[in-house]
């Protein structure tokens, strides 16, 4: 065996190791979930007998279907207001020429360093007096603009062929006209691999509903409140209810995985 196949098998196995701590957890979670409710402190590998007990006792204390629809509009509507507005600014930013142009896209981006504590009181006191406390819509509302899908979509808009644009152009094509059936055709797998890192984080996200819901049972991550209490923590309807809430997502990387791939491989690509 040469030298280079060594270092290429030593890389796999590596990369195989790694794999394997980060999937571990995620294994360890629905094999819980999995476990029969006095076996739910048990340290085997293996989860067996299998048993649905912890999800009928999850479904029995909370409404499970209700807390993953009102997750799944949150994510939804906070993924597509961040992406539509971050590709209205995107392309302004990367396409048209303006007075304090370069100033304005810092400033813009540069909100991306304010720490949220800083924004979440004027947030907070905004959706009171708008009447949006306890709502869906206010915790969604806020996070419409997100600095880091503009700075992400500004680089793919800046490295867009301008011969494109100046034929469209030609051809008599407005700005709107062209946004739509000339650049974003041509962006799907960057707006694929931006769109589920805007859903995942606006699923996962936990303070800012915490903040703005005053029910336990809004959505998920506020949902698995219910098993936790002074007397001790259901590890066993928890874990059943984390598990359920792994799989939407990993559900749409599944069906967008063949785009996201391609983001990756076009970002490399000049």
């Amino acid at each position: 065996m040469t030298i280079d196949r060594m270092r290429t098998l030593g890389s796999h196995l590596l990369l195989a190791a790694v794999s394997l701590l980060c999937v571990f957890p995620i294994y360890w979670l629905f094999a819980t979930a999995l476990r029969r409710p006095e076996d739910i402190t048990s340290l085997s590998p293996i989860p067996w007998p299998l048993s649905l007990g912890n999800y009928a006792d999850a479904a029995h204390k909370v409404d499970i279907t209700g807390l993953i629809a009102n997750t799944f509009f949150v994510a939804v509507l906070s993924a597509a207001g961040q992406l539509l507005i971050a590709l209205l600014a995107s392309y302004a930013f990367a396409m048209y020429t303006f007075p304090l142009q370069r100033l304005l896209y810092l400033a813009f981006v540069g909100t991306w360093l304010v720490p949220f504590q800083v924004t979440m009181l004027p947030n907070y006191i905004l959706l009171n007096r708008l009447g949006l406390i306890n709502s869906l819509i206010g915790v969604v509302l806020p996070t419409l603009c997100s600095a880091l899908a503009v700075l992400l979509l500004r680089q793919h808009m800046a490295a867009f062929p301008k011969e494109l644009i100046a034929a469209a152009k030609i051809d008599g094509r407005s700005s709107w006209s062209i946004l739509w059936t000339v650049v974003v055709p041509n962006l799907r797998p960057a707006l694929a691999a931006l769109g589920i890192l805007l859903f995942i984080n606006a699923w996962n996200e936990y303070f800012w509903p915490a903040v703005v819901l005053r029910q336990s049972n809004s959505v998920l991550q506020l949902g698995l409140r219910s098993f936790m209490g002074t007397e001790g923590d259901q590890w066993g309807p928890m874990m059943a209810v984390a598990s359920l809430a792994c799989l939407p997502v990993l559900l749409l990387y599944l069906v967008l995985q063949r785009h996201i791939v391609n983001a990756f491989v076009r970002s490399g690509l000049k």
